[in-house]
């Protein structure tokens, strides 16, 4: 006889519920890439922590959709291209829930900068400047995911999948 397989009753929930989108340009003089980093304003969760633009999926959307309201809600930007990066959990202890974020990269189109109510500041920075700003570690890790993708300007040889706009 083999080894008896393990069970258990998860007592947590597991949601996908939110997305992150990570804002990508290229740099001054067209060297190396920025990225777009937002800080929390007063009075909101998380006040004064660094982030990429982040937001719940509404009920019946999808992802990639969610992705695209909450650039043109946090930013007011728009999408000149979108792909799907990777995914993210973390755990929400006063919900009990373990939270999946959708990560995104978006390349803008050329546009003035809106903020929404929830951010105060915002600061186009160098990717490792950007990296070492933000709170996050899976924001962080998601940048450096993004640069190995998405470094030359396009995903290469997997375009066909990761693009989604």
């Amino acid at each position: 006889m083999g080894p008896r397989p393990i069970s258990f009753t998860a007592m947590t929930d597991v949601r996908v519920a939110s997305v992150d989108v990570y804002i990508l340009r290229r740099g001054r003089e067209g060297r190396g890439w920025e990225a777009l980093v937002l800080q929390r304003a007063e009075g909101t969760r998380c006040t004064g922590a660094w982030e990429a633009v982040h937001g719940h999926i509404e009920a019946g959307e999808r992802p990639r959709d969610a992705a695209v309201r909450e650039l043109r809600e946090e930013t007011g930007l728009e999408v000149d291209r979108l792909y799907s990066l990777n995914v993210a959990p973390f755990y929400l202890d006063r919900a009990d829930v373990v939270m999946v974020a959708i990560a995104f990269v978006v390349f803008p189109r050329d546009g003035a900068i809106t903020l929404g109510p929830e951010h105060a500041r915002h600061e186009w920075l160098p990717v490792d400047a950007a990296r070492n700003r933000l709170t996050w570690p899976r924001s962080r890790h998601a940048l450096e995911d993004a640069l190995v993708l998405l470094g030359s300007g396009d995903a290469g040889p997997v375009e066909d999948v990761v693009r989604v706009i």
